[in-house]
């Protein structure tokens, strides 16, 4: 065995970076799918349902508080991830906890002020981990961090999303927030024993230096021009899986599965797929290096839209929609794993959390914005033509990896060349 393999402090990091990543999924569908199903069983109108929606956007401003977290570190004795970690998880706990006291059939307002804090806590949260998870851990180890974040994000997802569900038939809503408030409590207690980095950076020394100079220090490195093509390949790295994603359930719908059916096959299934899509390219991305990855992974994911396409010509066949299912959220693992530590290069370990905030926030415009005209085109191509332009819109992403994931050079931790 190599000694990486028995070192205890590394797989303390991995450990701590599942158990974080478990606290950064579970309070998602808290506000989302699980709070839509209470408000629909307490007979609130569909169009305020609708509206609740709008308590995730502090997942896509995070970018605007996250260089409070960089500037100030609270008085815990933790360092600065940490500490803000610890805070906003007890600061989650109560807030969700607090939502099972809630009656939608009283107060609305109140329950939307109470999920949109649980929204911003969460998103705090996350700006937290991401911080510490990319300054934690070493080079090697960034695809493996990134792939066990993401396995624990999914397993807070389902525990949250389908255990949430479940739980409430028994429990009842006031008696799960309870509970989901509790495990989110326990989450502290990881976070208490997680590592610190070997050499922290310094904290910036003014707020002006902790919103200025991350962006000023990204777009520096090789001038406006280049860095905000960089930012052009965040947005349309994963744009044809965010495309595919967008429109899966609906497709499959149409296509005569039943909504078991589908619930299983993409709930279930499908969430297997991607856990272990990312550990494989997690474990891969250990040998081939994160720009070697982006651009197999890449084209894997790009090609794996096939499958849906070839499910649009063959029609409701069951075993080819378990193919195409697990084969997309397979291949969508692979490049997460590949993404995600590529973004966590391209930080400035003194800024990690704006920095990561912002290519985070970009990641998730090209989810929720640049891919919300799929269904228009959808309708525009038919399923076949719709799934073909899904591997068109993937290509631009990786006509820039030459630029900025070379082939046969691996780059220095926040200093990108672009």
């Amino acid at each position: 065995m190599t000694k990486s393999a028995v070192d205890p402090l590394r797989w303390q990091r991995l450990v701590s970076v599942l158990g974080l990543g478990f606290a950064s999924g579970l309070p998602f569908l808290l506000v989302q799918d699980n709070l839509k199903a209470w408000l629909t069983q307490a007979d609130v109108d569909l169009t305020r349902i609708g509206l609740f929606g709008l308590v995730a956007l502090p997942y896509s401003l995070k970018f605007l508080w996250s260089p409070l977290l960089d500037r100030f570190v609270p008085p815990l004795g933790l360092g600065r991830r940490r500490s803000w970690l610890a805070i906003a998880q007890v600061l989650l706990a109560a807030a969700i906890a607090l939502m099972g006291t809630q009656n939608p059939q009283l107060s609305l307002q109140l329950i939307a002020i109470n999920a949109l804090a649980i929204a911003f806590l969460s998103a705090s949260q996350d700006i937290a981990f991401d911080a510490w998870r990319t300054d934690v851990l070493p080079d090697r180890d960034l695809g493996l961090g990134a792939a066990l974040g993401v396995m624990g994000y999914r397993i807070g997802l389902v525990l949250a999303g389908a255990g949430g569900l479940l739980l409430a038939d028994r429990l009842g809503w006031g008696g799960t927030y309870a509970l989901m408030g509790g495990l989110m409590l326990l989450s502290v207690l990881v976070t208490l024993t997680a590592p610190d980095p070997a050499q922290p950076e310094k904290a910036p020394e003014s707020l002006r230096e902790a919103v200025v100079e991350p962006f000023l220090e990204f777009f520096q490195r090789s001038g406006v021009r280049q860095a905000l093509l960089l930012l052009a390949f965040v947005v349309l790295y994963k744009l044809g899986d965010a495309y595919v994603a967008s429109l899966a359930t609906p497709f499959l719908l149409q296509l005569g599965f039943t909504a078991a059916q589908v619930g299983v096959a993409k709930g279930f299934f499908g969430v297997i797929a991607t856990i272990v899509g990312g550990l494989c390219g997690g474990w891969l991305l250990q040998g081939w290096g994160v720009n070697r990855s982006l651009w197999i992974f890449g084209g894997i994911q790009a090609l794996s839209n096939l499958a849906y396409l070839g499910l649009a010509v063959v029609g409701p066949q069951p075993n080819a929609m378990l193919l195409a299912v697990n084969l997309e959220n397979f291949c969508g693992g692979l490049g997460t794993a590949a993404f995600v530590a590529f973004l966590m290069s391209l930080c400035n370990a003194r800024f990690t959390a704006t920095q990561y905030a912002l290519l985070s926030s970009l990641m998730a415009f090209s989810r929720d914005l640049l891919a919300a005209p799929a269904g228009w085109v959808a309708q525009q191509l038919g399923w076949v033509g719709f799934f073909g332009l899904t591997i068109a819109i993937a290509l631009p992403g990786l006509a820039l990896l030459p630029w900025f994931a070379p082939w046969q050079t691996q780059m220095p931790r926040g200093s990108v060349r672009y």
